[in-house]
């Protein structure tokens, strides 16, 4: 069965130390929601109504000792599962710098229990195709990077020998049936879990990260892991393709409290505004399936 519509999941990163109270709850449809209570500033001689007590609503809200095998199978399963049936997906994090968005997408180096999300999936991929042995697959990925509003194929063969700036860059094309095409943006086909896991390898290798005063290593750009599934089945002349996008979006910061400057600070001007965009997509969406509102300001 095709489960569909946006859900939404919250996280909460281990910290070593306390940070600002949070409470989990649920709203009178009995859907998780956090709370946060910030108390108000003291100035004196003005009056502040500032509210004190924000309250988020979830499909569901993991705590700070949810493991990665858990996140994968409540988050993405899912959206694999309909990708294999032909309906597109998409998975993005979405957080502030050092949130822990990279770990939960790519995942860490240190225990193979720290596999994220992407290598997991493609560990599943490969493991569905066996259990239908009848049915062809084919398997392509893309990986694209989209650093200071341009984009860079993170895949692309030069990428070892030169700097980022050098490559040619990933342009947005829209030919004559309204379809969006990506030119300069590399396709590589894998036929196993290994060749796929050195393409994101590759591709992580490449990504530019750099230390902040918020987080050590942070990216400093949005990337977009693409794996495009075709399939037929036995006796069938009809072929069935669907793109699953995983994305880790570079994370947000308040400059005066980050404390950047320079290339840093350019490149959170740009993080923050492709942020707002992507705020204003989601905006309309939720009015979309509140108030049936069918006006979208961006793609």
């Amino acid at each position: 069965m095709v489960k569909s519509g946006i859900k939404i999941f919250a996280r909460f990163r281990p910290t070593k130390k306390a940070t600002g109270l949070y409470s989990l709850g649920e709203a009178s449809d009995s859907t998780p929601t956090v709370s946060f209570t910030i108390p108000r500033s003291e100035a004196s001689g003005a009056v502040n109504n500032k509210k004190e007590l924000y309250s988020f609503r979830f499909n569901r809200v993991f705590e700070q000792s949810t493991k990665q095998d858990e996140i994968f199978e409540v988050v993405a399963q899912g959206v694999i599962d309909n990708c294999l049936e032909g309906y597109n997906g998409t998975i993005f994090a979405y957080g502030q710098t050092g949130s822990g968005k990279t770990f939960t997408i790519t995942g860490g180096a240190e225990r193979y229990s720290d596999r994220g999300i992407i290598p997991r999936t493609l560990s599943y991929l490969f493991q569905q195709y066996e259990k239908s042995p009848g049915t062809i697959y084919t398997t392509h990925v893309s990986y694209l990077e989209i650093y200071n509003e341009s984009g860079y194929d993170l895949l692309d063969p030069k990428h070892e020998a030169s700097r980022l700036e050098d490559l040619p860059k990933v342009s947005l094309l829209e030919d004559s049936d309204g379809n969006i095409h990506l030119k300069n943006l590399s396709l590589h086909q894998t036929t196993n879990e290994e060749e796929a896991l050195n393409w994101l390898f590759l591709g992580d290798t490449n990504r530019m990260i750099a230390e902040t005063p918020m987080n050590m290593a942070s990216t400093r750009s949005h990337c977009i892991f693409t794996i495009h599934i075709g399939s037929r089945e036995p006796g069938s002349d009809v072929i069935r393709k669907a793109k699953l996008h995983l994305v880790d979006l570079a994370g947000s910061e308040r400059v005066s409290k980050s404390g950047v400057g320079g290339m840093l600070l350019a490149e959170a001007k740009y993080i923050n505004l492709s942020l707002h965009f992507l705020e204003q997509v989601g905006s309309p969406l939720e009015c979309f399936q509140v108030t049936n509102y069918k006006f979208y300001d961006y793609r």
